[in-house]
């Protein structure tokens, strides 16, 4: 029976181009949920858009002297593009700019507004006084104050994960000015989330989402068990949509309460478009509405734009929410800034034509439930060891014989022995098999369920050896001919939500398009014959469906990285320019002392940060220090080190850091300790 989806895929950033930790993480399992459905007989609507108004892109438009709408422009276009050429099948792809937008998002707020769903609420934000303006999240850097990361922004930290507020950083900057921001005033407005608590630990924990992958589920709970707290719906920017009511002068609708709204306008923009009700993709309790994100996004997607949903009151609550881990890259955290990534426009233009090769490799090491890491080398291994040796190879020699026995044209089978029946049995059972996988949003194991039919095919035609037959009993050859021949009948169907390029290609093989033939899933599983006798393949030589990738292809992808980790550390070698002038009274506030590190230990779940208690002459005080990642604390135990000992002390992970030690860094970028162990050094700070 029919059944109707609204599926989402997280909207990108149009700050910059996708790469592949984007496709793996949301948007080729999505695009194989919405393929599946759709041969499936499903109503689909696969929906997706520009995010055009995150910080991100502010940033982006300041630091290259152009508008923020000159960057989203930009970016829309390639983002669009690329997803087209990739083959990834939106129904609509929209954009958060669009007028359709701001009216649905100006009018989902006023309703919650007018409802009382809000709490308005004057606080202190960080605000940057040359620069005129509050600091919204990524406008300010600054310590994360539970791991130590020195890079964490203002509303969150890539090293731990940890959501924050820009007031919670540790020594905060501006992004613009890079100034130290003051505190001051204004007036938000703040979506009650504690209000939701009960209503979430109904709807998730004690409802029927323990179906829901143990990654999100478990950050669920997590985040509903320490407590809610009341989220800003609203900040002060000149970029955004504007705040609909009185007093939302200056201040636009915070990009998470803006983005997801974003889903609903694009429903909007494809239903008028196409005639149909958008109404009856997200208000109808008959339709089944899956959000495909990143981990990155759970909270967002299973606690507030729930809540939001509840606040408003007639829209229907999502199914599932199947969000992968992240992808790495050659064993690194993939990273935009660095250029540490694999572009998409780049892949295509590198690797013309094997959409199809990318798209398996990332399903085929999906990071599902934890985190995977794409290497060059497993690219190739992937389609030269399985697309091309499995895959591949069987529909060539099937093609092939097919046309040297029979000019091209299915033989009549004869009578069928307990293998035929066995291997056509297998076969039938297998749209099942990948359904199960599928529609459990296990996209790696339902792939690698399509490889093992092409490997069924594989073992078939080697155990049966028409080659040979084909000499001493022709009737055998033909019908071992016409079970291979079903067998890459039922792989073109399948194979269409993970290789859709690939599916296409073997349809004109077999002359599926061409012809009166139509086949669906459900046939393969009830249909004794997909291919009849006497059916004409192509003309012609058949094409390949894969190609080898040769060492060099793989080693020029790795050039460029490498290319990339040079330039890196190049950059961080750079020479930082000399700091605005101090006068004498300035230096002279200094008191620095020579000091013994008496005991170290690493601080628990943080990559750069040791404990170290320093005897400074004066006292033995703890001091937290961020040089872990290049000392081990057994090797600077009785290391004499200068200390800064009057700097106003700071807790990092509930430690109080009672000083600072000196460091600098040598030739090769290495740190080391300003030693104080020199002719004419003695404690307290001498000028001469």
């Amino acid at each position: 029976m029919s059944k109707r989806y609204t599926i989402t895929a997280a909207l990108p950033y149009t700050n910059g181009p996708i790469h592949i930790g984007h496709l793996a993480g949301v948007y080729v399992p999505a695009d194989i949920y919405a393929r599946y459905l759709r041969l499936t007989g499903n109503d689909v609507a696969f929906i997706c858009g520009s995010d055009e108004h995150g910080v991100p892109i502010t940033i982006k438009a300041k630091n290259e002297g152009v508008s923020p709408q000159d960057i989203v422009d930009k970016y829309h276009a390639i983002i669009k593009k690329s997803f087209v050429d990739f083959g990834i099948t939106f129904d609509n792809y929209s954009r958060t700019t669009e007028k359709i937008h701001h009216d649905t998002a100006q009018e989902f707020f006023k309703t919650l507004y007018d409802k009382n769903e809000f709490v308005e609420e004057v606080t202190e934000q960080l605000y940057d006084e040359e620069a005129n303006q509050f600091l919204a999240d990524r406008f300010v850097t600054g310590t994360c104050p539970k791991c130590g990361n020195e890079e964490a922004y203002g509303d969150q930290c890539e090293n731990c994960g940890s959501s924050l507020n820009a007031t919670d950083l540790i020594n905060p900057k501006s992004a613009i000015t890079g100034n130290v921001p003051t505190l001051k005033e204004t007036k938000h407005w703040f979506l009650p989330l504690n209000k939701y608590e009960n209503f979430l630990k109904e709807w998730i924990l004690k409802g029927h989402k323990k179906d829901w992958k143990s990654n999100v589920y478990g950050q669920v709970k997590s985040w509903v068990d320490d407590g809610l707290r009341p989220r800003a719906v609203t900040r002060d920017l000149d970029w955004g949509i504007p705040v609909p009511v009185d007093g939302g002068e200056g201040k636009v609708l915070y990009v998470w309460f803006d983005a997801p709204i974003g889903y609903i306008s694009s429903t909007k923009e494809w239903a008028t478009r196409e005639g149909k009700n958008w109404e009856d993709y997200w208000k109808d309790e008959n339709t089944k509405l899956v959000h495909f994100i990143g981990k990155d996004n759970i909270v967002f997607h299973c606690i507030i734009f729930p809540a939001m949903l509840k606040a408003e009151g007639s829209y229907i609550l999502p199914d599932n929410v199947p969000a992968n881990e992240f992808l790495n890259l050659e064993g690194k955290k993939l990273s935009t800034s660095k250029n540490w990534a694999v572009w998409l426009p780049d892949y295509l233009v590198d690797f013309p034509n094997q959409q199809d090769v990318l798209r398996y490799t990332l399903t085929a090491n999906a990071p599902e439930t934890r985190d995977n890491d794409f290497t060059w080398k497993d690219f190739q291994a992937r389609n030269n060891n399985e697309l091309v040796a499995i895959f591949g190879n069987f529909i060539n020699r099937v093609a092939v014989l097919t046309n040297k026995y029979y000019d091209g044209v299915v033989p009549k089978p004869g009578e069928y022995t307990a293998v035929d029946e066995e291997t056509m049995a297998a076969v039938k059972a297998y749209p099942a098999v990948i359904s199960s996988s599928i529609e459990r949003y296990r996209f790696r194991e339902a792939s690698q369920e399509l490889m093992n039919l092409a490997r069924l095919g594989n073992k078939y035609l080697a155990d049966e050896e028409p080659w040979k037959t084909i000499k001493i009993d022709e009737d055998r050859t033909k019908t071992v001919m016409f079970v291979a021949l079903q067998i890459s009948a039922a792989l073109a169907i399948l194979s269409e939500p993970f290789l859709p390029f690939t599916s296409t290609k073997l349809k004109n093989i077999l002359s599926l398009t061409s012809s009166a033939i139509e086949m669906s899933w459900a046939d393969i599983s009830t249909k004794d014959i997909l291919l009849p006798a006497n059916h004409k393949l192509q003309e012609g030589k058949a094409d390949l469906l894969f190609s080898p990738i040769e060492d060099e292809e793989i080693q020029k992808q790795l050039d460029k990285l490498e290319a990339s980790k040079k330039a890196n550390e190049a950059a961080k070698k750079t020479v930082e320019p000399q700091k605005e002038e101090i006068i004498f009274d300035d230096f002279t506030k200094l008191d620095l002392r020579v000091g013994t590190i008496l005991e170290a230990e690493k601080m628990p779940k943080t990559k750069k940060l040791l404990v170290l208690k320093v005897d400074t002459g004066i006292d033995i005080r703890t001091i937290v220090s961020g040089i872990a990642e290049s000392f081990k604390p057994e090797d600077v135990i009785g290391k004499r080190v200068t200390v800064l000992v009057n700097l106003a002390p700071r807790k990092l992970r509930g430690v109080e850091s009672q000083g600072m030690i000196l460091m600098t860094e040598d030739e090769s970028g290495h740190l080391v300790f300003v030693s104080p162990d020199v002719q004419g050094v003695s404690n307290g700070l001498q000028i001469s």
